[in-house]
């Protein structure tokens, strides 16, 4: 079995598997691995900012889907997940957003030295790229390029400005510790295009001598001799192959494949383990546990204008892209966010609105497609044409009303001690037993609806398509909610941090219970953040380059005394 030995060995190039291979590698001495089971970034999708939509269910992305959801009729629900370089941040929908300041005091105050509000700040100022007239809140100086969007959709503005109309405050850009109000957030993009963390941390070090990366491979195993971690198993081209760490190895696998790594290492709740076939080498009952996911529900309503055909409209956002990157396709498509308290007396927001233009057809239309909408186009003119091809098609405008703060929780569990076979995901959404997250999902529905029917909306649409004016009681609100409630793909807390029974890595990221193993990534958040998970994610990766840094620099002096 071939053998390479690196200082530290990195597993996952996502988000913040990127940002340490970039930060780690600044260090000459530090030779670093950073290791991926997806394939390079190349996709040209991957940098149209609209692109994301089309990125699903691609090689791009995991594919994974969640076991089934009894509250929502039993569906199992997609779950997209970044399999390439930038992990997520590839296919992700490019928002930017720290969270509000109370969700990392809450961290802190659960026993997390070091990660308050005033302590993390830095770290995401250290990352933000936001220009000379975006900073101020926002960092100017950091590789993650941040932007406004460049073409936003005209019923953006009516949607910020009935949510003032309603009496929500602006708070355009999000330039305040806290998240309350309606505004346009930052993207992360360079000159109209995806700026995923891997183009901001890792590609442009790729030439440095003491950092390799690996691609399409997958890894197995954490080597663990005595308690200290050695080194990772990994498959890569067919062969079962090895590399050592004299340092530390660093899990950056994500909510769902970090724990999954460490169950299939022997490091995970004892019972499960044996129930599976997994020799236990340390029970760590909490991993796999505390999954909490931000669950939401759509609105939608038609517009008061007619639309061109698709086809027409393809040809078009691909010419305007193309020739001048201008147009529909340099949205992420969740342009606007309202960050809302249904009750006064609460000290955060506790449900937000996710505002997304009216879908766009394929990026790359097939000649099938092509065919049918010439035929529906040409239908509007010649009767003997089949009626499911003249058919008329809503374009409407999605807002989702969304839980910022879920009392469900799941847990991610191995289906098998196969390292191919996909761990079981039960995000357990809606079961929280007093109902919370149910009714918040049906306040925030008679929230947009209200909304919409603001002057400075109700002019710009045509009327209400989904659920409809005929779901109208809270019950039958709460039955489209469990027909209609789909996940916004904010997964986190898998490996939570912490000190108590059920913690997986101390506030330096550490495992429990194992020397020179570290987690870093969404998992380790013990409670969900308010905001989108990849600006917090970030943060968390860039303070984590200080403290293995800083652990390097002890191990050095030591050796030396």
């Amino acid at each position: 079995m071939a053998r390479d030995t690196y200082d530290y060995v990195i597993v996952g190039a996502g988000s913040a598997g990127c940002v340490l291979a970039g930060r780690l590698s600044q260090d000459p001495q530090a030779r670093v691995l950073l290791i991926e089971a997806g394939p390079p970034d190349t996709k040209p999708a991957i940098r149209i900012p609209a692109g994301a939509w089309s990125l699903m269910s691609s090689e791009v992305d995991w594919s994974y889907t969640t076991a089934p959801q009894d509250a929502l009729g039993g569906r199992n629900e997609p779950w997209p997940r970044g399999k390439t370089l930038g992990g997520s941040s590839s296919i992700n929908a490019q928002v930017y957003l720290r969270g509000d300041s109370g969700d990392f005091d809450g961290w802190a105050a659960l026993g997390n030295e070091g990660w308050s509000y005033d302590a993390v700040e830095p770290y995401f100022k250290r990352a933000e790229g936001a220009g000379p007239d975006l900073s101020g809140h926002y960092g100017g100086e950091g590789p993650l390029r941040l932007s406004r969007l460049s073409a936003p959709h005209p019923l953006g503005r009516g949607f910020k400005d009935a949510c003032v109309e309603r009496g929500v405050e602006s708070n355009e850009g999000f330039r305040r510790a806290d998240l309350l109000g309606v505004g346009q957030p930052l993207v992360t993009q360079s000159y109209r295009r995806r700026w995923s963390v891997a183009d901001a941390y890792l590609h442009p070090v790729r030439s440095r001598p003491n950092l390799k990366v690996l691609t399409g491979a997958l890894a197995t195993r954490v080597l663990l001799d005595s308690g200290l971690a050695v080194g990772v198993e990994y498959r890569q081209d067919g062969q079962e192959l090895t590399a050592h760490a004299g340092s530390e190895v660093i899990l950056c696998g994500g909510v769902v494949n970090s724990p999954q790594l460490l169950m299939l290492s022997g490091i995970g709740p004892g019972d499960h383990l044996k129930a599976v076939g997994v020799t236990t080498i340390l029970d760590l009952p909490g991993v796999g546990l505390n999954l909490q996911d931000h669950l939401g529900v759509p609105v939608q309503m038609t517009m008061n204008q007619a639309a061109l055909p698709d086809l027409a409209a393809a040809f078009l956002h691909l010419l305007r892209y193309y020739v001048g990157h201008t147009g529909a396709l340099t949205s992420n498509r969740s342009e606007v966010c309202a960050f809302l308290k249904s009750s006064p007396d609460l000290e955060a927001a506790d449900l937000a609105l996710l505002f997304t233009p009216p879908p766009l057809p394929p990026l790359w239309p097939k000649p099938r497609w092509v065919a049918a909408e010439a035929l529906g186009i040409v239908g509007r003119y010649l009767p003997l044409v089949p009626d499911r091809f003249t058919a008329g098609r809503p374009h409407p405008i999605t807002i989702a009303a969304m839980v910022l703060r879920p009392a469900s929780v799941g847990h991610i569990r191995l289906a098998s001690p196969d390292p191919l076979a996909n761990p079981i995901i039960q995000p357990n959404y809606l079961s929280d037993p007093a109902g919370r997250d149910l009714s918040l999902l049906v306040e925030g529905v008679r929230t947009v609806r209200s909304i919409c029917r603001s002057p400075a909306l109700a002019s710009l649409l045509a009327g209400e398509w989904r659920p409809g004016p005929q779901v109208g009681t809270d019950a039958e609100i709460a039955g489209y909610v469990r027909r209609a409630a789909v996940s916004i793909k904010h997964p986190v807390g898998t490996c939570k941090m912490g000190i108590d029974g059920l913690a997986v890595v101390d506030p330096e990221l550490r495992v429990h219970g194992v020397r020179g193993l570290r987690v870093v990534d969404a998992s380790i958040m013990p409670v969900i953040p308010r905001g989108h998970m990849n600006a917090p994610t970030v943060m968390i990766a860039e303070k984590a380059a200080d403290l293995i840094a800083r652990a390097r620099k002890r191990r050095d002096d030591a050796s030396i005394g």
